[in-house]
């Protein structure tokens, strides 16, 4: 079994695509994160040590997004997949067992630079921790 938490709508601003104006100006990404684990330990315990702390996966994503600019927007998003998986990783570290199943990404780009009338491009990259495993 597999719980969900998301986190819609994260925005932040950033250097990435492929383009010299893309670089210099920036543009206006916005972020989308979902996490599946087991969270039913969380909620029998209400204590925030037995789930994912959002906050934090809010704060990875927004670095990756603010941070070094990527020519593609898959990058990114793959990036902060990877980050959040690692992030789990280290629970290890504090005597907690990692929590993920996977981590899906979307990157929403709503201006990006095609000359016609359209609501947004997105990618969505999705990491498992069985695919990181094998």
């Amino acid at each position: 079994m597999a719980d969900r938490i998301e986190l819609k709508g994260l925005k932040a601003h950033g250097y990435h695509g492929c383009l010299d104006f893309e670089r210099r100006d920036g543009q206006d990404f916005i972020c989308d994160v979902t996490l599946w684990l087991d969270f039913s330990g969380a909620a029998a315990s209400d204590e925030l040590d037995d789930t994912v702390n959002y906050a934090d996966i809010a704060a990875t994503a927004h670095g990756i997004l603010t941070g070094t600019p990527r020519n593609l927007i898959e990058t990114v998003a793959t990036e902060i997949a990877e980050a959040v998986l690692a992030d789990d990783d280290g629970r290890a570290e504090r005597g907690l067992s990692p929590l993920l199943h996977a981590v899906e990404v979307t990157i929403h780009k709503p201006h990006a630079p095609i000359p016609l009338d359209f609501d947004d491009a997105a990618v969505t990259a999705r990491r498992s921790r069985k695919k990181r495993l094998a």
